[in-house]
């Protein structure tokens, strides 16, 4: 009778299902002489749980904390600002550039560059039309072959 609990608390211990005082029970008969036969398999593991279990650490552990440079830190910081700021002022440095975009005295000059751009702009505009123009074409074909 006292194998059938045994195999049942195994059973219950392999799937995690055991309280710490059947485990114990385990232990305690793992540890004793006379196990039954069948169930000398489980001897040397139990008998391994009770010796890890007595086993203490006797090392000391250095307990060094890591100590950051302070002074790297704030260097590195403020170099990454430094670039920051720079580059903003490199970016929107406006002092140096003059506008002469869209700025013309004589109106007939003005008159005159506006229609080259607006010519511009037709003939990109017109070349994107011819594009559709095929493609409304090739619509055209496919709506033939396959007939909505």
């Amino acid at each position: 009778m006292e194998s059938d609990k045994i195999e049942t608390l195994i059973e219950k211990y392999f799937q995690g299902e055991t309280s710490i005082a059947e485990e114990k029970q385990l232990q305690d008969y793992f540890s004793a002489p006379n196990v039954a036969q069948h169930l000398e398999q489980y001897q040397p593991m139990f008998a391994y749980f009770s010796q890890a279990r007595q086993q203490q650490f006797t090392q000391a552990v250095p307990l060094q904390t890591k100590k950051r440079s302070v002074a790297w830190l704030s260097v590195a910081a403020s170099v990454v600002v430094l670039l920051g700021v720079g580059t903003y002022v490199y970016m929107n440095d406006n002092s140096s550039k003059e506008e002469t975009l869209g700025t013309y005295d004589d109106p007939e000059v003005a008159f005159r560059q506006t229609q080259k751009a607006l010519a511009m702009l037709s003939a990109h505009v017109n070349t994107g039309i011819e594009g559709v123009q095929y493609l409304k074409e090739y619509e055209v074909a496919k709506d033939k072959v396959f007939r909505k």
